[in-house]
């Protein structure tokens, strides 16, 4: 299922970035240098295909990907324009992280970003938590009677395997 944000309808940021600021969480764009790590990471806590978007997302400019920091620790990842214009996602957040306010603040974050870059609305592609999405930023569910969207002739990769010993 997709839904649909009306942009120009978004709550303000800035006070939730600036809680998990002093949590000393930071959420920030990433930089050139970090890009295998991030998608490194995203492959191992989440999905290989989720790597791949997030891939994408690095060669954009600006970058359409923002990170949840710890110091060196990476805590989360959100992202738009990943595998469509105008859609946000991937997304996701250390299972040991959740709870506080991170997703959210990521979630806001890209679509803000979005915003800036002169989008009226965000679909956000195959959803998961709908009520998470309504709450957060007023997301409403795009009807769609049987289809799965732009991911319904998707290929799909191997999942990884480690290299045989020898």
């Amino acid at each position: 299922m997709d839904m649909l944000v009306k942009l120009y309808e978004l709550p303000d940021a800035t006070e939730r970035i600036k809680a998990l600021e002093a949590e000393g969480i930071c959420i920030r764009r990433p930089i050139g240098p970090e890009n295998y790590a991030v998608i490194d990471w995203i492959t191992e806590n989440f999905a290989r295909i989720w790597g791949g978007e997030a891939e994408n997302a690095f060669f954009r400019s600006p970058r359409s990907i923002f990170i949840a920091t710890r110091g060196t620790e990476l805590l989360g990842f959100a992202c738009y324009d990943a595998t469509a214009k105008g859609f946000f996602g991937p997304t996701g957040v250390d299972k040991n992280e959740r709870g506080k306010g991170i997703g959210a603040a990521l979630l806001l974050a890209c679509l803000h970003a979005m915003k800036d870059e002169g989008y009226g609305y965000a679909i956000i592609g195959g959803v998961g938590p709908v009520k998470f999405y309504e709450k957060v930023c007023g997301a409403t569910v795009i009807e769609m009677e049987g289809s799965r969207g732009i991911y319904k002739d998707m290929l799909r990769a191997r999942p990884l395997t480690p290299p045989e010993s020898k």
